[in-house]
């Protein structure tokens, strides 16, 4: 009998089309996204945290934002210079978020994602000038132009009520940017535009922060602070 033999080439060694991973292309979608934040926005960024077996990569075993914070390197290490954005993300950590170091090019007001596309509709109907938005998973953050504490202190014992729901990421905090990571996906709902001379247009926190505070009140209680 004529035994049957195998082509010495195999299915597994037949020529195949290159294909990039999904993980390389994400991968690559977060260097652009980073170079874009520190070189054209010029905002400070840093790596975050990412999931490993669904605990976070900082260790702590009850990390209360598991993937979604900085931590080695730590937020006092964000930066704008291009080689080490490069460097973090080629070479560190490329699946690690984006983060960008709010207080001294940006801050943000965040608040509940329903409260926030109200607060958005309407903000749009008084023509009061928005900057960049986005939506992070339940919430959406409006960026606005630097603040410090004390003026935020002072803009926010003038208002009658502060539901506890509201955010303030300034001087020491961060921002997730898009595209987000294993804590959640992140989204421009406003993209951002160039200011004249340079960087990102940015309005002033005070003239939102009532409208902000109104919006995630009702989102609340259903009533008017007012």
């Amino acid at each position: 009998m004529r035994e049957n033999r195998k082509s010495p080439r195999s299915r597994s060694q037949e020529p195949r089309e290159p294909q990039e991973p999904q993980q390389s292309q994400e991968s690559s979608a977060r260097l652009a996204a980073a170079l874009t934040a520190a070189v054209e926005h010029r905002w400070p960024v840093v790596p975050g945290t990412v999931l490993c077996g669904g605990r976070c990569s900082c260790g702590e075993p009850d990390c209360p934002a598991p993937g979604a914070h900085p931590h080695d390197p730590s937020l006092l290490a964000a930066t704008t210079d291009p080689r080490m954005v490069r460097w973090w993300w080629e070479r560190q950590n490329p699946d690690a978020p984006v983060l960008a170091a709010t207080g001294s090019a940006v801050s943000a007001v965040s608040l509940p994602a329903a409260a926030g596309a109200r607060a958005l509709v309407y903000l749009g109907a008084l023509r009061l000038p928005l900057g960049p938005v986005l939506a992070m998973p339940g919430r959406y953050a409006l960026l606005v132009a630097p603040y410090s504490l004390d003026a935020l202190g002072e803009m926010l014992a003038q208002l009658p009520l502060v539901p506890g729901s509201l955010r303030y990421h300034g001087p020491g905090g961060f921002l997730p940017l898009p595209p987000g990571g294993g804590a959640g996906r992140v989204r421009w709902v406003l993209a951002p535009r160039p200011a004249a001379d340079g960087g990102v247009r940015l309005p002033q926190v005070g003239p939102l922060l009532g409208e902000l505070v109104e919006a995630t009140v009702r989102l609340d209680s259903g009533r008017s602070t007012y």
